[in-house]
């Protein structure tokens, strides 16, 4: 039995793990880098224990600093959340050898994902279905201009080992190929440490559908149904949902098997997650797999009353999962809103400060995940993420309509935050009926920012939230109107208040 974890991260994600440690009877222990010392997630922790300088290569991502931290405290069990070594292979592989329990997958199944071009040829071979492209690594310009025409423009250049967007290149004409090659190549090298280069089918405006997967070490394996991830920025998840809302009994059945699948391609087990891009003529195509939970899993805890982290601590220390899949049903419907210390206006840079108000949203069918409170320091040595609101209702309009009233209540001062911006995407009518796909923010919101479109705009327009107020009174009867007045001096979470 596990009786103490170490907690490799920072952020809502270790607060979110403590309390699962507290309810379980688990000691748990945080790290915690020079600008995270005063940090909430050190607070809620039963230990704590400095790990290094601020910048993350000296603190969060020294796997050696905090295998040598376990081995002192006696702690029986690492739990990495997400990002930082979540899904580092050799840190995991250092883990077992070290006889510390590693609370996710082998080191083993996360080489096999980590690796875009070994996934895609894992998943071919176990009739997942996979975008057209290459399995393996371009060798030359002229194999991927080769190839390129074979698959038909337009294509994607992605990164083998890449994540977050980086090493992405969208090609439309085949003389851009050769320098979106190089470009890639530099980036990926850069980011990873890998400058691999695969070739995609670009598959137009796709949905992001996630599936949910547990599996324990006995061979068991069971899916948690499906979310849709496609409000995204620049390949960033913003706001995710469970169950998909478009998703048909057949074609749920269909995705979910295909999950089940490509877990089991790889002896998966733990908590997983298998992506998918879904086209608008009703075909999945495997994307990647995270090996690790990820950041949206609330909305799957809502929809199926399954305690993910809990449930991964249990597999961790061996034991078998008590929940089979006919036990499992959809109940009701859950979204999310990730917000950000971020200024819309300003193309979205991070903002940094210091957190001098923090009124939580609360009622019914809300759940806050946060890593702040008030006095918290926002530094720009990490991802500018604060917290994530979740609503969960009967059906989707009840969770929209709860979402909709905890963005009203949700008070952030000392920084600026998306916060506002949800309300334009819970309101437009294409959210509302589900047709949006990835590329919704691209399309109907970015140009609606200054910069580059600023000149199209009328003049009396000062700032992103005017622009939309107006836009949304033109609106059809399906829109809600902003309920808040939208002043320069309020916009996107800076309130007009003085803080308490």
């Amino acid at each position: 039995m596990i009786k103490k974890i170490l907690i490799a991260n920072r952020g809502e994600i270790a607060v979110r793990i403590a309390k699962a440690c507290k309810e379980m009877g688990i000691t748990s222990v945080a790290v915690y880098s020079d600008a995270d010392k005063s940090s909430l997630h050190v607070r809620v922790v039963d230990e704590a224990y400095h790990i290094g300088s601020s910048v993350a290569a000296e603190s969060y991502l020294d796997g050696d600093k905090i295998i040598t931290l376990a081995k002192i405290i006696s702690a029986d069990a690492i739990h990495p959340g997400y990002g930082f070594l979540s899904e580092n292979s050799n840190f995991i592989k250092k883990c077992e050898e070290a006889n510390i329990i590693f609370i996710g997958p082998s080191s083993k199944s996360v080489e096999m994902m980590g690796n875009k071009t070994t996934a895609r040829t894992i998943m071919k071979k176990n009739n997942v279905p996979i975008v057209p492209g290459t399995t393996e690594g371009i060798k030359s310009y002229e194999d991927a201009e080769k190839i390129s025409k074979e698959v038909g423009l337009p294509i994607m250049l992605k990164a083998a080992s890449g994540g977050g967007g980086k090493g992405m290149r969208r090609i439309d004409k085949i003389e851009d190929l050769k320098a979106a090659i190089s470009s890639a190549q530099n980036e990926a090298r850069k980011a990873f440490g890998d400058d691999t280069i695969y070739i995609e089918k670009f598959v137009e405006n796709p949905k992001h559908i996630e599936v949910q997967i547990l599996a324990d070490k006995h061979g068991n394996y069971i899916h948690l149904f499906e979310r849709d991830c496609s409000i995204q920025r620049r390949h960033q998840k913003v706001v995710e949902e469970a169950p998909a809302p478009t998703l048909t009994k057949e074609l749920r059945a269909q995705v979910t098997t295909a999950a089940l699948n490509a877990a089991k391609a790889c002896n998966y087990y733990n908590a997983g997650t298998i992506e998918f891009l879904y086209d608008q003529n009703e075909n999945f195509y495997f994307l990647e797999m995270n090996t690790r939970l990820q950041v949206e899993h609330p909305v799957t805890e809502a929809i199926t009353g399954i305690d993910l982290v809990k449930e991964q601590i249990k597999i961790a220390q061996g034991d078998v999962l008590n929940v089979q899949q006919d036990d499992l049903n959809i109940m009701g419907h859950s979204i999310e809103c990730r917000v950000y210390a971020e200024d819309v206006d300003s193309n979205f840079a991070p903002s940094t400060g210091k957190i001098l108000h923090h009124r939580l949203p609360s009622g019914p069918g809300i759940r806050v995940d946060r890593g702040i409170d008030i006095l918290s320091e926002i530094s720009v040595y990490y991802d500018p993420m604060l917290s994530k609101v979740i609503a969960h209702g009967q059906d989707r309009e009840e969770a929209i309509a709860r979402m909709n009233r905890a963005l009203e209540e949700y008070q952030i001062a000392g920084v600026t935050t998306n916060i506002h911006s949800f309300q334009w995407i819970l309101n437009h009518p294409d959210f509302a009926d589900g047709t949006f796909d990835n590329n919704f923010l691209d399309r109907e919101f970015l140009p609606l920012l200054p910069g580059e479109w600023k000149n199209e705009l009328d003049d009396k327009y000062e700032n992103v939230a005017t622009i939309l107020s107006a836009l949304l009174k033109d609106r059809d009867s399906k829109t809600k109107p902003f309920k808040r007045e939208c002043k320069p001096e309020n916009r996107w979470g800076k309130e007009n208040y003085e803080p308490s």
